[in-house]
């Protein structure tokens, strides 16, 4: 949280089934991005390549969520 955020800006209400949703939204974007890096100009490729590496994060931090045991604590 940044020091704006307090307690009652968080809903806390998402359940399992949308969080496993975002997970799956999330790798198929990024698969999308990681097969436009194979193809394109430079910059095409410079542009797919940060949008994967975004959301190699988001993935991360999803599946940490989820208790996936292969993903250590995101900030260690």
């Amino acid at each position: 949280m940044n020091r704006k955020d307090t307690p009652e800006d968080f809903s806390y209400n998402k359940t399992w089934e949308q969080i496993e949703t975002m997970l799956r939204k999330a790798e198929q974007k990024q698969n999308q991005h990681y097969l436009k890096i194979q193809k394109g100009t430079r910059e095409e490729r410079v542009y797919h390549m940060r949008n994967y590496k975004a959301l190699e994060g988001v993935v991360k931090g999803l599946r940490w969520v989820l208790g996936d045991k292969n993903i250590e604590h995101p900030l260690e």
